[in-house]
């Protein structure tokens, strides 16, 4: 498999993160229109937003994508604010690829700690594992943070 990737977003992403994030099953609609609405803002207002993303795509594609910046006030840390594999293409390494790249680019631009946070639901198990198998640390998790029982765990991973 020829995986490729891009940075800079096109208009015709926004509705392609749309069917990646939705064929995961992971999402509630509200975060679906989080993830769209940063391709728009980006693609409305540039680099000033402070997102940037990687785009992987197979045979010209786009089956999984990354979004991650710089944390204001921070001089070391990057938010991942997403990283979603459309889920006919997951178990394939896209994912980790994506993940290896976004952690290239994150670097190049001057970050050394980069920061996932994610659900504590026994549903999340897998993008916990996919966290622990690729050099993440779970740092802390806030109990009931999205609701009772739906712990928000942050990882780490240092770069650089």
């Amino acid at each position: 498999m020829n995986i490729t990737f891009r940075t800079i977003p096109a208009p015709s992403d926004a509705a392609r993160i749309r069917v990646i994030v939705e064929s995961t099953g992971f999402f509630y609609d509200h975060e679906t229109d989080i993830a769209v609405e940063l391709v728009e803002e980006r693609l409305e207002k540039g680099e000033s937003t402070g997102y940037y993303f990687v785009f992987a795509e197979v045979d010209g594609v786009t089956v999984a994508y990354s979004c991650f910046g710089p944390i204001t006030m921070s001089s070391t840390s990057f938010d991942l604010y997403w990283i979603v594999t459309h889920h006919d293409y997951r178990g394939k390494g896209i994912g980790r690829k994506l993940l290896d790249e976004t952690c290239r680019q994150s670097k190049e631009m001057g970050c050394i700690i980069i920061i996932a946070e994610t659900s504590g639901r026994e549903y999340y198990a897998p993008t916990r594992a996919f966290y622990d198998n690729t050099g993440f640390a779970q740092e802390a998790r806030l109990k009931d943070f999205y609701d009772l029982g739906d712990d928000k765990v942050f990882y780490t991973k240092r770069i650089g």
